[in-house]
C-alpha cells in the first residue's frame, strides 16, 4: 500500500465489523477524523496511552485478518484487472474504428466498457 492511512482505512473499510466497539470508535477518531492521541483522550475519557494501545491492537487486528483473508489485496488486484481490460476495450474500439468500421465490435467494446465501469463501482 501506499502510506499507513490509505492502507489502515482500506483494512477498516473491509474488516472494521470485526474490532470492538470501542476499538472502531478510537480508530475512527483517529484516522478519519484525524484527531491527536490527547484529542482522543480527552473526547473519550481514557489516558493518551490506553488510545495507542486501542488502536494499535485495531491495527493489529485488521492487518492480521487481511493476513489470512487477503480481501483488501483481492480487490486491489481486481481494480487493476478492471482498468486493463478496459484500456483493451478501448483499444480495440480504437482499431476498429480506424481499419474494420465494424458495428458489431464497436457495440461489444461499449457494452464491455460499461460492464467495466458497474465493476469499478
Amino acid at each position: 500500500m501506499k502510506n499507513k492511512t490509505f492502507e489502515m482505512c482500506m483494512l477498516f473499510d473491509f474488516y472494521g465489523d470485526i474490532l470492538t466497539e470501542k476499538q472502531r470508535k478510537l480508530f475512527d477518531l483517529y484516522y478519519n477524523d484525524d484527531l491527536s492521541l490527547a484529542e482522543i483522550s480527552e473526547h473519550v475519557g481514557i489516558t493518551r496511552q490506553g488510545v495507542r494501545d486501542g488502536i494499535l491492537r485495531a491495527e493489529h487486528t485488521l492487518r492480521a485478518t487481511e493476513e489470512k483473508l487477503g480481501l483488501v489485496a483481492r480487490y486491489g488486484r481486481n481494480q487493476s484487472d478492471i482498468e486493463s481490460l478496459a484500456d483493451i476495450a478501448k483499444e480495440i474500439r480504437g482499431i476498429n474504428k480506424i481499419r474494420h468500421h465494424d458495428a458489431d465490435i464497436a457495440e461489444l467494446c461499449d457494452r464491455a466498457l460499461t460492464i467495466a465501469q458497474r465493476l469499478s463501482e
